[in-house]
């Protein structure tokens, strides 16, 4: 990108960092509140400078990351890393959680699949002390 082009929409820079599948999906997660700048929630045409930081939440997984760098296309995976630096924090609280579905996972892998109807009564009580 040229000097003249220092900053991006923001649903555009989502999509070409690969965060989003879809612009669309991009700009119906801005617009729901899962994107924020700088602390503040923005509209999809937000234009976003490097340096700046983003929280991105997708699912149960959230991202702290800071621009890195602006381009103009959706390009492969590798390039898409480069785009942005997240966080240690961000990182090992990601990790945190994606290990503790795993354990979820496991344990529901290990009782045979999804509970029954009574399993799940009994999992409630339990949760509910």
């Amino acid at each position: 990108m040229s000097a003249a082009e220092a900053s991006q929409r923001l649903d555009k820079w989502l999509w070409a960092a690969r965060f989003f599948k879809t612009r669309s999906q991009a700009q119906d997660a801005v617009k729901g509140g899962k994107v924020h700048v700088d602390g503040a929630r923005v509209k999809p045409a937000h234009n976003i400078r490097v340096g700046q930081q983003l929280k991105i939440t997708r699912g149960e997984v959230v991202f702290r990351v800071s621009v890195a760098q602006l381009v103009d296309k959706r390009g492969p995976a590798s390039v898409a890393v480069t785009m942005y630096s997240e966080s240690e924090e961000s990182r090992a609280r990601r990790e945190a959680a994606a290990a503790a579905r795993r354990e979820r996972r496991e344990l529901r892998d290990a009782y045979g699949g999804r509970p029954d109807k009574r399993t799940r009564r009994v999992l409630t009580d339990i949760k509910r002390g």
